[in-house]
């Protein structure tokens, strides 16, 4: 008779091995996961009684689940082995530097006002608040990070004025326009440019004199060209005309800020024959006819002074001529005014009138010539070659008539129309409350120019693609006549060849003259003898 107690040690020994071959079996880890069935027990056992849950047997499942989820690990690939960072990330980063102070350190200017002077940098939040009324306007978001770019632009220069010009649309990239003059004295570039305009100016003579004595001594029994090339016009003065101020670019508020350069005549009045787009990048080429002899800084600067000389507005009577003009030459208005402190605005009625009448331009009228003061091309140059004293006096050209224009803070009425229209459109911001309205200016000639006044406070803005409007589809301009190579005459023509009965007639015709010159030759000899 078999031992109860052999037996039952017996079936303990194979409860214990079921009991290690099931442990082992939970313990076998999966070749897809690398996990093994134990563990995710243990973890889902452990969780339900941490948050004992009222239908524990009804969500097993789904702790089973999230359990295998946090531990899964995606296999990086060649294609995507890189997070994604997120939008709002992006345009933290691309931001970030608005609301940090270059260098750490304090401007000399707390909130855009020096301590001797006014404020430096207008309120260019109040203004967007009054064009947003109007309809106008880039957006609050992007108007704040337009102010905090400015804001960085005037800690880092020594400016008089700053303001937010526009905003001009380009086909890559926009530009940002910000106008600025500088203090006196205070332009890091006046003396440089000067220097580099001087230099110029010497290599150019210097150049122009050895190829001078190599034509000479090329071509000494060659005729002279008496022909004199047109002065070329020379371009305003900084702190002058269409360079009284300075302007800055950039594609996007928190990048870098690019000043523009000077404006010449020859840019402008090339920049008056072409329509052209931006392109967003200021060393772009500009293709065109006729062609443009610079980059897209210098077709934009072109445009911008344009723009400025023709839609930048203001109230009648804010501003007021200087009283201290000793010099004034007949017709000719003064060119200095300053603002009137003793402005106290103009009624809506007035601003709103259709006549125009309360509206005058401050800014100087460029005229044809690409100058807003005229320069008379007929000027005497001093020139250091001595003239022989057989050559000839040459007859001098006629006294060009000087170019004129309407003078400053000249009224809106006087404005050429715009294709059968007004050149500008005057409304009010609201007629359901007229007390809080505002008089609101568009510009018919350059779509996209606006302004606005109410009480004191005024403003100009541009938002557009800088092209003038036209009612007309554009053409370019027709190419010059080819130059003739030589001039038509007797003299160089060439006749037609003879025929031989007409050289047989000349023969005898000569034959015949020849034997009466000798008969007359005898008869003389007989006469005398």
């Amino acid at each position: 008779m078999e031992d109860p107690l052999v037996a039952e040690d017996t079936v303990d020994r194979d409860i214990e091995d079921e009991i290690r071959s099931a442990k082992a079996y939970f313990l076998a880890t999966s070749s897809i996961t690398g996990e093994t069935l134990y563990d995710n027990l243990v973890n889902s056992l452990t969780k339900l009684l941490e948050d004992k849950p009222t239908n524990a047997v009804d969500i097993f499942e789904d702790y089973s689940r999230e359990g295998k989820r946090a531990k899964f690990r995606q296999e990086k690939d060649a294609i995507q082995d890189q997070e994604e960072v997120p939008s709002e990330v992006h345009l933290a980063n691309e931001y970030r530097g608005l609301f940090e102070r270059k260098g750490g350190k304090i401007p000399s200017t707390v909130d855009g006002e020096s301590e001797e002077e006014g404020p430096v940098l207008g309120d260019i939040l109040e203004h967007a608040y009054y064009f947003e009324q109007a309809g106008v306007g880039i957006g609050r978001e992007e108007t704040f990070r337009i102010f905090l770019a400015i804001k960085q632009l005037t800690d880092a220069y020594q400016f008089q004025m700053c303001r937010f010009w526009g905003k001009i649309f380009g086909i890559g990239a926009n530009y940002y326009v910000a106008e600025a003059e500088f203090k006196e004295g205070e332009d890091p570039l006046t003396e440089e440019d000067s220097e580099i305009s001087s230099q110029q100016d010497a290599v150019e003579a210097h150049e122009t004199l050895l190829l001078g004595e190599e034509q000479q001594s090329e071509f000494d029994d060659l005729p002279k060209v008496e022909y004199k090339a047109p002065a070329k016009t020379p371009k305003e003065e900084m702190g002058t005309g269409c360079n009284a101020k300075v302007y800055f670019v950039c594609n996007e508020p928190g990048q870098s800020w690019h000043r523009l350069p000077s404006v010449t005549p020859q840019h402008i009045n090339l920049a008056r024959l072409l329509k052209k787009f931006m392109t967003g990048r200021l060393d772009a080429e500009i293709i065109s006819y006729p062609p443009f002899n610079g980059n897209e800084a210098n077709y934009l600067r072109a445009q911008i002074a344009r723009i400025s000389a023709t839609t930048q507005v203001s109230p009648q009577g804010y501003y007021i001529f200087e009283e201290n003009e000793d010099e004034e030459e007949e017709g000719v208005g003064p060119d200095h005014f300053e603002i009137n402190m003793e402005f106290e605005g103009l009624p809506l009625g007035e601003l709103t009138d259709p006549s125009l009448s309360f509206w005058v331009h401050h800014v100087p009228y460029i005229l044809p010539q690409g100058r807003c003061s005229w320069f008379n091309p007929s000027l005497p140059v001093d020139d250091d070659d001595e003239e022989d004293d057989e050559d000839e006096e040459r007859e001098e050209p006629d006294e060009p008539e000087p170019e004129s224009g309407p003078p400053l803070l000249t009224p809106l009425s006087e404005d050429t129309e715009v294709d059968g229209a007004p050149a500008w459109s005057v409304a009010k911001s609201t007629s359901l409350i007229p007390q809080y309205a505002l008089a609101v200016l568009h510009s018919n000639l350059w779509p996209g120019a606006h302004a606005y006044c109410i009480d004191k406070n005024f403003e100009n803005i541009y938002v557009g693609w800088a092209q003038k409007y036209s009612a007309e589809s554009y053409n370019p301009p027709i190419p010059p006549p080819t130059q003739e190579e030589y001039p038509s005459g007797a003299e160089v023509t060439e006749a037609e060849d003879p025929t031989v009965e007409a050289e047989r007639a000349l023969k005898a015709a000569q034959q015949e003259a020849l034997e009466q010159e000798e008969e007359e030759e005898e008869s003389d000899e007989y006469d005398d003898e």
